[in-house]
Parts: structure tokens; sequence; C-alpha cells
């Protein structure tokens, strides 16, 4: 199995939740992590209003500045920005130049969990979504904007407006069951949870018996996409509808 190379925003937050389906995945598929840092004026993340937030994650996405930060103790065959709002607040143009950026860079096919969404979308033929989001509402529009730009139409969001990735690591599956029920919608085809801190990977089939359609997080999006850059990804029960086909 392949070596997935994850740019990663902040240190033990939900790491562990990659490695959890990665495991699912393969025994043998093995996920390396870069961290990249924060602007030197920032601070405590949770300490910015929204705009100060919006501003952070852009900034962190800057293709340089993910560059600089991949330096993995093995060389990856595939590498993926693990970061959802760090690229899809840059739009549809900002997040593939910081793909095409990272694979000039690297030599590899590079990927972000932006970016993922829209190709597991293709894939599942999905074109109207809920958003369980945890982001404040303008970077909640910010998700919509974005996916709108690659025909996708967003039919209702909620937006927890969470302080930090340090607070979302924490949650349990009870509070992201009740986001994604919250954010439901009988017109979406799908839900999202656009959220790399989460940990998603236990609530996966039953989110989905739940709610009777595919939903789709930002763990599973990054390691399918990533697999799928290389290929064919392993269809696995038990994992959801992206994993089933």
């Amino acid at each position: 199995m392949p070596r997935i190379g994850l740019l990663y925003p902040t240190r033990d937050r939900g790491e562990d939740d990659f490695l959890a389906l990665a495991g699912k995945l393969s025994p043998d598929l093995t996920v390396d992590f870069a961290y990249v840092p924060w602007g030197e004026n920032v601070g405590r993340v949770e300490d910015l209003d929204a705009a100060g937030k919006h501003e952070a994650v852009r900034e962190l996405g800057a293709p340089g500045r993910l560059v600089a930060a991949a330096r993995f103790g093995t060389a990856p065959d595939v590498v993926s920005w693990a970061c959802s709002s760090c690229s899809f607040t840059r739009g549809l143009d900002g997040a593939l130049e910081q793909s095409r950026v990272l694979r000039e860079g690297l030599g590899v096919p590079a990927r972000s969990t932006s970016l993922a969404y829209l190709t597991a979308l293709a894939h599942l033929g999905t074109r109207r979504v809920a958003l369980a989001s945890v982001y404040h509402r303008d970077t909640t529009a910010s998700f919509a904007d974005f996916l709108a730009e690659a025909g996708v139409s967003t039919v209702h969001s909620v937006s927890a407006d969470a302080p930090s990735d340090r607070a979302l690591a924490a949650w349990d599956g009870r509070r992201i069951t009740e986001l994604a029920a919250a954010a439901d919608h009988d017109e979406a085809e799908a839900l999202l949870i656009p959220e790399t801190a989460l940990h998603t990977t236990p609530l996966l089939e039953d989110l989905e018996a739940a709610l009777g359609k595919p939903v789709l997080t930002a763990t599973a999006v990054t390691l399918w996409d990533s697999l799928h850059a290389l290929g064919t990804p392993p269809i696995r029960p038990g994992l959801g509808e992206l994993f089933s086909r």
C-alpha cells in the first residue's frame, strides 16, 4: 500500500482519527504528518474574532508556506493539505494553486481536503448537499461558495462557530451526531462535515444509517481522495457509501 503524507495545521488534534481510518482500510497503509506553522502574528486561535480566524486560515494556506512545511521522514507517494478551511477560503482557483505548487515542489500528486470533497461528490454523482459546519457562518458561506464554483448547490447549512480546532478535537460522537442531524435536509443528496479535527471515523456507518444518505467527513474524503489520486481506492464495508463503490 502507498504512503500518504498529510500536511496538518496543529499537532495532536485529529491525527488519530486519520490513523484509525487508515487501519480500517489496510494495515499496510502508512500515513505520515508534517505540520504547517501558523503565522507569526497569530496567538491563540480561540482568541481571534471571526474575521481574524478567516484571515489566519487563509494565511496558513499560502502555497509557499505549505511547500516549506512539507518535510516528511520518508517521501510520500501522494500528499494532501488536510485542512478544509485553509483551502476553500481561497476559492477554487486558490485551492488548485495550492495543489499545483505542492505537486511541482514535491514531485508527487498533491491534493487538499477541499478538492477531495469535489472529487468525492463527482464520484457519487451528487450535486445538492447540506453542510454540518463547525465554522462561523461567514466561513460556512465561503465553503458554500467554493462548492458552487464547482456546480454543487448547498440546500441547507448550520454553523456551530466552534472556538478552535483544540475544542473540536474534544467533541464526542453525540455532539457530532447532533450537528449532523440539525444540518440534514430532505433535498440534500449528501451531508458534508468539513473539519479534520473531528473524530468521525467511528460514526461513519451509523450517521449514514440514521440520515439515509452519504455522509462525507473531512477525514474520510481526504484519505479516499489521496488513494484515488494514485489509482482505485479500496472498497471496504462499514465505512460509508464513499468506500463502498
